[in-house]
């Protein structure tokens, strides 16, 4: 790769830019589909191909191509410089990078078992043994069972020096069991909605014991047909885990962009509420709230060695004790607001240009409480687990979150089962009233791999740590 990397800075450079980069990608695809205890779909793909970004005339320009040549690399670099230069006649802000140092080095994700070289039929295997245990269950309508996996082999050089060589290895899997009863259809999912990924290997999927939670999920997706509806009202709620880190991805991760604050994703992503002019002095929320963009968390779907504009991996406060702190922000977008880039730039693949995305946006634990005893320790409230639907304006403040569960909270127990439980509010008024987090043995690791955006759109893979919290004094239910 050494060559072919060269070959495009060199031609860059020798062509007037003033800065360019170069990634390589290799991407490994597989999926595997299981609907009612059949196999509906196996995939697998490959894909390769390198993308050239470059700076003339203050203007960025990018292109890219699948074939591997040094040939190639002097085409595409005079492509990129070409598209800059036009850029440049129109440009309203020259671009201004910061001074990170040269990257250099090697990161792989750790794996135990690789799931690209264990054989099909025992995935296979596992998911239809967890299929048919839910089917067992009477009064399933149809279920799902997923597994997938991909994995990035990324290279990236730039004319400052750099070079890095990284393996990426992202899994999934789970589980979805529905039922129906005439107008009535009720979902319910293990571990998560969509399936739970990692950064890992194979032994992420045997850790979720699909096959054991089979029934469990299956039996509370019949049961949540009859269950009567959450009523209306303000209420104290408890968020699970499961609940929890979608909320943080909508509320607190998207507006903590720093490109959206800028207006740059407004066509298609949005904007955000939170300005440069509020950092450091806006109550974002309680002082239990302490939320970071950690890249360096073990298993996170938004780990890496360094993001793809060679900044290293790092652990940047977005919100501390309930002010807000910080953005998720790059080389070009930091020095706007007098600091160094947070690390967050990454490309779905080496045909699409680097965007600001979140990395591991992670609601701390704090020493206290478990996610067991905050139950226990709320005399009359609401919980709501697993995050079934959402809607969220283009600024982040005001949302409303449906749950495939909800349950009564009552002298501290968890007891009556309602369907369809929803809970409404503002962004910041919601965290400001949070006065309950778990602690370190509730918090765990939990992802978003299909998080949207960019014009060509881009899909990110995203990673939340949660353990649990309450908040009071929310309006739940829908208003007649």
């Amino acid at each position: 790769m050494r060559d072919l990397t060269s070959r495009a800075l060199d031609t860059a450079t020798a062509l007037g830019a003033t800065y360019a980069d170069v990634r390589v990608v290799r991407r490994l695809e597989e999926s595997v589909t299981i609907k009612s205890t059949r196999v509906e779909g196996v995939a697998s793909g490959e894909s390769e191909g390198f993308g050239v970004r470059v700076i003339v005339g203050g203007a960025w320009g990018f292109a890219s191509s699948h074939i591997l040549t040094t040939a190639e690399a002097d085409r595409v670099a005079a492509e990129a410089v070409r598209i800059a230069r036009a850029s440049a006649t129109a440009i309203r802000r020259p671009v201004l990078l910061d001074n990170r140092p040269p990257a250099r080095g090697r990161f792989e994700t750790a794996v135990a078992e690789d799931p690209f070289a264990m054989p099909l039929d025992r995935k296979i295997a596992d998911l239809l043994a967890a299929d048919r245990a839910m089917n067992a269950v009477r009064g399933i309508a149809w279920t799902e069972s997923v597994y997938a996996a991909q994995r990035d082999e990324k290279t990236f050089a730039a004319s400052d020096g750099s070079y890095t060589e990284q393996v990426i290895t992202h899994i999934g899997a789970g589980l979805e069991a529905n039922a129906v009863a005439g107008d009535e259809h009720q979902r319910r999912s293990y571990p998560d909605n969509g399936g739970l990924w990692a950064s890992a290997g194979y032994e992420h999927v045997r850790a979720m014991d699909l096959e054991g939670n089979a029934e469990r999920v299956a039996s509370e997706a019949v049961e949540l047909l009859t269950a009567p509806t959450l009523p209306a009202g303000t209420r104290t709620i408890v968020l699970h885990p499961s609940q929890l880190y979608m909320q943080v991805h909508e509320s607190c991760g998207h507006p903590t962009e720093l490109d959206r604050a800028f207006g740059t994703e407004a066509s298609y992503a949005g904007t955000s509420f939170l300005l440069p002019d509020m950092l450091g002095t806006f109550r974002y929320g309680s002082d239990l709230v302490d939320i970071v963009a950690d890249a360096t968390v073990p298993g996170g779907l938004g780990s890496f060695g360094w993001d793809d504009e060679g900044v290293a991996a790092q652990c940047v406060p977005l919100v501390k004790e309930g002010i807000f702190t910080g953005y998720l922000s790059s080389r070009e977008t930091a020095p706007r607001i007098g600091r160094e880039s947070g690390g967050a730039m990454r490309a779905d693949g080496w045909n699409r240009i680097p965007l600001i995305r979140m990395t591991n946006v992670n609601l701390l634990p704090k020493p206290g409480m478990t996610y067991e005893q905050i139950i226990e320790d709320t005399d009359d409230g609401l919980m709501f687990e697993t995050n079934r639907s959402w809607s969220i304006d283009d600024r982040r403040l005001n949302f409303q979150f449906g749950t495939e569960i909800c349950r009564e909270i009552k002298g501290g127990k968890l007891g009556r089962l309602y369907r369809n439980g929803t809970y409404t509010g503002i962004t910041y008024e919601l965290w400001r009233s949070m006065d309950a987090v778990g602690d370190a043995s509730s918090w765990r690791m939990w992802a978003t791999p299909n998080c949207g955006k960019g014009e060509p759109g881009q899909t990110g893979h995203v990673g939340h740590g949660a353990s649990g919290a309450r908040f009071r004094n929310v309006q739940v239910g829908v208003m007649s």
